[in-house]
């Protein structure tokens, strides 16, 4: 990823998308050519010379204080994840070249560590999966893999989320809200994207993704950024219908750039039912052998 191009274009996404009005200025200067904020209004909110904010903007984050940036955060009105999205932008730029080349990496890894693979399958009663920075599903349980049982039937190596989404026309029936799935990938990706510049992994995945689909790279184009831990989500799985199911999604210290994810049904629900009923279909038809020998291919 090119840092610069990467700041220039967040920063004046950012700006565009506040007016004087919300920023609590008052607007001068006669007939606005931007959308929102102008650079030198930045500058006044954030305590900086507009030549200094004007270079920040241009993508050179070289050198920059934990204050400079939290007062542009606060003046461009970033929710937490780009504040950090914003903190990582500037890691990146502050990194060397020998530390660059270390963090560039090569392919994803194809499997976890055993003990992790005994840890998804003490998890019985909901869907828990393995993912990388790449959002490549790199392990599961038995319902994790008989949740996503669609993607594990097409044709892309690894299974991946958003080659899923983007790419695979069944996502659009297994997500009851595809463009709210669409715009939460996508904004996952890119801040998984700005915690590792150089993983060629995620470069090449960004390429694939917005040479082959247009509603990705417009996706793309809006540099949004989100956390994603906690919440609700709702499948409509093939087999059993419609499943709402909370997530979980934890950071494992131990596997840098991997976390688990856990899906649990409200207990009596009629989605852990339908968990149930997953379950039994799952077994009856082999889903986690079907899922490896699709790994292995």
């Amino acid at each position: 990823m090119d840092n610069r191009a990467e700041v220039r274009q967040f920063l004046s996404t950012r700006r565009g998308r506040i007016t004087p009005e919300q920023a609590g200025l008052e607007p001068y200067g006669g007939r606005r050519r931007v959308p929102g904020l102008r650079r030198e209004e930045v500058a006044r909110l954030a305590g900086v010379s507009v030549d200094y904010y004007t270079r920040l903007e241009r993508g050179n984050l070289t050198g920059v204080s934990d204050s400079v940036l939290d007062a542009i955060a606060r003046a461009l009105e970033l929710d937490r994840a780009e504040h950090d999205h914003l903190y990582d932008l500037a890691r990146a730029a502050n990194t060397s070249g020998r530390k660059r080349a270390a963090s560039a990496g090569g392919s994803a890894p194809s499997g976890v560590r055993p003990e992790l693979q005994y840890l998804l399958d003490t998890i019985t009663g909901a869907p828990a999966f393995i993912g990388n920075n790449r959002l490549d599903i790199v392990a599961a349980n038995t319902l994790g893999y008989a949740l996503y049982s669609d993607m594990y039937r097409g044709t892309a190596r690894p299974a991946n989320h958003s080659r899923f989404i983007f790419l695979d026309p069944r996502a659009h029936d297994f997500y009851t809200d595809w463009d709210r799935a669409a715009n939460v990938n996508v904004a996952i990706l890119r801040r998984e994207a700005g915690r590792s510049p150089h993983d060629k992994g995620i470069a090449e995945l960004v390429g694939e993704l917005s040479m082959r689909s247009d509603e990705f790279r417009t996706r793309w184009a809006a540099h949004n950024v989100r956390r994603h831990y906690a919440g609700t989500k709702i499948f409509k799985h093939p087999v059993v219908g419609l499943l709402e199911l909370n997530y979980q999604v934890l950071g494992l210290e131990e596997d840098p750039g991997h976390t688990l994810t856990v899906y649990p049904a409200t207990p009596g629900s009629p989605s852990d039912e339908a968990l149930k009923l997953l379950a039994s279909w799952a077994a009856t038809e082999n889903i986690v052998e079907a899922a490896l020998a699709h790994a292995r291919s």
